[in-house]
């Protein structure tokens, strides 16, 4: 159990991160690590209601972060035209 928190904390907030950094779109990773989620949920890998609450806390993190990367990315393009 103590596991399945430890990466319910972190592996969300960097997968969004990752796939916002790949797609260049904030939302698109949100919605492929929630659909990753869901398939993981479905497949019985995650039972407690505890590690969803961690799951939706980690995802939202990891949406600040990732909105924050593409803020300083476009202002980084713009202070270079």
């Amino acid at each position: 159990m103590m596991i399945q928190l430890l990466v319910a904390a972190f592996f969300p907030c960097f997968l969004v991160i990752f796939f916002t950094r790949v797609t260049f779109n904030q939302v698109i990773g949100l919605i492929i690590t929630v659909a990753l989620i869901v398939a993981s949920v479905y497949k019985g890998y995650t039972r407690t209601w505890p590690v969803y609450i961690v799951d939706a806390a980690s995802l939202t993190i990891g949406f600040y972060f990732a909105n924050t990367m593409i803020q300083r990315a476009k202002m980084k393009k713009e202070s270079k035209k």
